[in-house]
């Protein structure tokens, strides 16, 4: 959908095409296509220290979690998620998801995305251990499923 990306980060099968990094908007937000294809491990539950997260979809469907609350989002739905909040993501469904993704401010860029990349791109099962060091060095903390 977009023609020109800044830079594109894959890990696994998740897709990151940035669009605007801190470089861009000196450090107000960074903004990506996320691309989701169906059943794709997915990152575990986290909140953002101190991010702000919205989200808006392009294409497919994502469950997304919210704090407590599950929702569908499908083409053209939004939702916002303050700093603070617990949220995670799936594509439970058969075709692939894309949305719009903003961080803002923009401490969580294209350096988190690459160093997770390294780690699950590196074959054989992903080294959890230096997943959550990667995770918080950048501000987010994984969250125990209940």
């Amino acid at each position: 959908m977009f023609p020109h990306f800044k830079e594109r980060i894959s890990f696994g099968s998740l897709e990151i095409n940035f669009l605007l990094d801190g470089d861009d908007t000196d450090g107000s937000l960074v903004q990506f296509e996320l691309v989701v294809p169906p059943g794709v491990k997915v990152p575990a539950p986290h909140f953002h220290v101190e991010v702000d997260e919205t989200l808006y979809i392009l294409e497919g469907t994502l469950t997304q979690l919210v704090g407590t609350e599950t929702l569908e989002l499908h083409p053209g739905d939004h939702c916002f998620i303050k700093r603070g909040t617990i949220h995670g993501f799936n594509n439970l469904h058969e075709s692939t998801a894309r949305a719009l993704c903003t961080l803002s401010p923009a401490s969580i860029g294209p350096a988190y995305f690459r160093e997770i990349a390294e780690v699950i791109n590196a074959g054989g099962p992903p080294d959890m251990q230096k997943v959550v060091v990667i995770m918080k060095k950048h501000g987010l903390e994984p969250v125990k499923p209940a």
